[in-house]
């Protein structure tokens, strides 16, 4: 059994991870932020793509349980001298890890890693495709603020096209009863959206003062979303949460951000660091969604 996305998750699996990860918070909230479930396994950490939160959070997470660790640096490996993911993916696994933790630029390469190794994997992000842990950790941290996720109306803004944090939340936060939709510019839209659960808009201003969470989105550059814009200045005014537009936001609201966040383009500094971001919870969140889905995958008859 792998993790590799949310679509098709049930709403009784997404219920029973994030009590298990509610579990979790109140063991890293101790002296000793750590027990014996997975003693004796060893988790492979493959990240093809540079990554601060998700790669060091998988690290603390398996430690927290107490499995052992093997990091894998695409820039220091054979890679560098034409290996290829397959026989990169079967030297890890000779090594006799019991689950692999893949992020990779390639849509699919986890669903590969997993069908040529037989390892269970959890996909730390592939892709513009999925980012289903970040979409359980969001999903955990309105679960914790609100006390249930039905019924919250969120949107969604920024560069869609190229997000997998969007694709992934789309399908967990539909599933679990929100009302979606998507801001963005039509360019930075996906081609074809008619198929999904949401509704579009394209300002912000158009649905600022009806969202319970304000879901940002840094424009990735990487991909070419900072191409199919005439200016920041332009995003800014339609879709940036300045300081203004913040003070018009629903009362109660909240923002997320999945990071790494650019101050003064998708956010203004003084909301992200205000009292209605729940963005260092969504960090601290992390280490606990990622202990559960580990513990999911890995303790078997020994829970």
């Amino acid at each position: 059994m792998s993790f590799l996305t949310t679509t098709g998750l049930s709403r009784g699996k997404v219920h029973q991870l994030l009590d298990l990860a509610d579990s979790f918070v109140e063991v890293l909230g101790r002296t000793v932020p750590k027990v014996p479930a997975l003693r004796g396994k060893t988790v492979a950490l493959m990240f093809f793509e540079n990554s601060t939160r998700t790669r060091m959070s998988f690290e603390k997470a398996a430690k927290a349980l107490s499995a052992d660790t093997m990091n894998f640096a695409a820039r220091s490996s054979s890679l560098s001298k034409g290996e290829s993911l397959r026989d990169t993916a079967l030297t890890v696994r000779a090594m006799g890890p019991h689950c692999l933790v893949v992020r990779h630029r390639a849509t699919g390469a986890p669903w590969r890693v997993a069908e040529w190794t037989g390892l269970p994997v959890i996909n730390a992000g592939d892709g513009a495709h999925q980012h289903p842990t970040q979409a359980m950790l969001d999903a955990l941290t309105l679960r914790q603020h609100f006390g249930n996720v039905e019924g919250l109306r969120i949107a969604i803004v920024g560069d869609i096209r190229h997000s997998r944090v969007a694709r992934s939340n789309v399908a967990l936060l539909t599933t679990l009863g929100a009302e979606v939709t998507l801001v963005a510019p039509i360019t930075l839209l996906p081609e074809a959206v008619d198929g999904w659960p949401v509704r579009t808009a394209s300002g912000l201003d158009e649905v600022l003062a009806e969202m319970d969470v304000i879901y940002l989105l840094r424009i990735q550059t990487e991909r070419g979303g900072g191409e199919v814009f005439p200016s920041v200045s332009e995003y800014v005014s339609r879709f940036g949460l300045t300081r203004q537009r913040a003070r018009e936001m629903k009362e109660g609201a909240v923002v997320l951000h999945p990071g790494p966040m650019n101050r003064g383009v998708e956010i203004a500094p003084m909301v992200a660091d205000g009292p209605s971001s729940l963005v260092t919870q969504q960090v601290s969140n992390g280490l606990a969604i990622r202990m559960a889905i580990l513990f999911d995958l890995l303790s078997g008859d020994e829970a």
